[in-house]
């Protein structure tokens, strides 16, 4: 039986009884607590959800999903809280915050790591490092594993070892009934299909089992160029990226650097034969004349750490993403006079590099289905506020402009992580032919739309 309307009344009853059977904190809005829970990674979001439940573990979850079912009250999940557009915390309804639940168990013999929901992939390359091995993860430290998982998640292993949900071994969901289940290659594997690039969609991960891999040391490093060097920087990453075998991942973009002006970056990791490697260090460092930089010997941990500074809280985010099968002598030119013309110190574009183990993965074994070589386009607008609308509206405007300039080089469709939450036919059409079996899934798991991180995975009305 579907959900009833929520009412004043329901979410005050609702509250009672969540106080009453979890272990965790229950915020509302008279609670001193409740405007610090409610802030995320975004500034510029402002939602201010009916309850939030601070999980103290796992075993809340189930009880929490049911009593906001039995009380009409719409559900989100949060884990690390990054998605840009605030997906995490409904308005008016309740949020099941995960942040708390950060452990992390390895299985060296079998090289797994067993992580709870709201593990950041800085928890996880942490616990591995000590065991000495690295997870297939994002590219910063505080983003939440679950969330980047679910989506697919682009990392700078990609090429060696796939996405991070191509590493995904298993998961433990509730389900939009509160009850519990795994989903694995052999229990609910419709939903552990789904799972990997289908987003949160499905119901409440509370735990995931993911591979790790061999090793600690990789060849990294951070170059910049000036941006009058684009032109000819892009076209040797062009062609060093279009024969890059599977160890070496190289992402690529614009951001302000240590003199106040945009600057073209080149990272690359190299997770192979360290000699080997040597090679493409070498043709990196002759791709033009960096002003800042080295490539060498690094922690992977320490790689993901580069980005630290650039992603703090409480800055306003707008974010817009396109896919492109290759970068063009246009398409660089293009991103070239967009990085001239950034907004915001703060802001940055940002080409993430797909190839290798991610590409060779059959495009109906996962959710994920664009599995030919491309670039994954982050155009990223971020800010201080100003308080004058005209003036914090132009960051914005930046971003919507630069994708829609892209648009004519681009792939159908757009990844489900960065997508805004307006982008549904967008969102739909990145699925390719395994939209409609993930929409058969949806229906099977949460046929009330209980969940709705992936707003292409929620049929319209009727």
């Amino acid at each position: 039986m579907a959900p009833s309307t929520s009412l004043p009344g329901e979410t005050a009853a609702a509250e009672r009884e969540l106080r009453s059977a979890l272990r965790g904190t229950v915020l509302v809005a008279t609670d001193p607590s409740y405007d610090g829970a409610r802030r995320i990674w975004n500034g510029a979001v402002e939602h201010r959800p009916a309850v939030i439940v601070r999980c103290a573990d796992g075993r809340d979850v189930p009880a929490a999903v049911r009593i906001a079912r039995e009380h009409g009250l719409p559900l989100s999940v949060r884990g690390g809280g990054h998605d840009w557009s605030g997906r995490a915390l409904r308005e008016g309804g309740v949020v099941l915050d995960l942040s708390a639940l950060r452990g992390v168990a390895l299985d060296p013999a079998a090289g797994t790591a067993e992580i709870q929901g709201g593990v950041r992939a800085g928890d996880l390359v942490a616990a591995a490092h000590t065991h000495g091995f690295k997870p297939a993860v994002g590219t910063v430290k505080a983003v939440g594993v679950g969330g980047l998982t679910l989506g697919g998640g682009y990392g700078l292993l990609g090429g060696h070892h796939g996405l991070a949900s191509d590493n995904l071994l298993g998961a433990r969901v509730v389900l939009a009934d509160g009850t519990e289940v795994t989903a694995d290659a052999q229990e609910n594997p419709d939903l552990y299909w789904a799972l990997r690039g289908g987003g949160g969609n499905f119901g409440v991960v509370t735990s995931l089992r993911c591979r790790v891999h061999p090793g600690t040391t990789v060849l990294s490093g951070l170059l910049l160029f000036p941006l009058a060097e684009a032109a000819g920087v892009l076209r040797g990453y062009r062609e060093l990226v279009a024969g890059a075998p599977d160890e070496l991942t190289v992402m690529a973009g614009f951001f302000t650097g240590p003199e106040g002006s945009p600057v073209l970056f080149l990272l690359p990791m190299w997770s192979g034969d360290p000699a080997q490697g040597e090679d493409v260090v070498a043709r990196l460092r002759k791709l033009g004349t960096p002003v800042f930089g080295e490539v060498g010997p690094m922690a992977y941990q320490d790689v993901l750490g580069m980005f630290d500074g650039s992603i703090v809280d409480g800055r306003h985010n707008e974010m817009r993403t396109r896919w492109t099968p290759e970068l063009t002598e246009d398409s660089a030119e293009l991103l070239t006079e967009a990085a001239a013309r950034m907004t915001s110190p703060y802001s940055g574009l940002y080409l993430h590099h797909f190839h290798g183990a991610a590409a060779r993965v059959p495009v109906a074994d996962t959710a994920f289905a664009l599995r030919q070589d491309h670039l994954l386009v982050e155009i990223a607008a971020s800010w201080t506020p100003a308080g004058a609308p005209a003036a914090d509206g132009a960051h914005g405007q930046w971003a919507r402009r630069v994708s829609d300039e892209l648009a004519g080089f681009a792939l159908p469709g757009g990844y489900p992580n960065l997508l805004g939450s307006d982008e549904r036919e967008r969102a739909l059409l990145g699925f390719g032919p395994n939209a409609g079996r993930l929409l058969e899934v949806k229906r099977r798991y949460d046929p009330h739309n209980v969940f709705s991180a992936v707003p292409a995975l929620v049929p319209p009305a009727g």
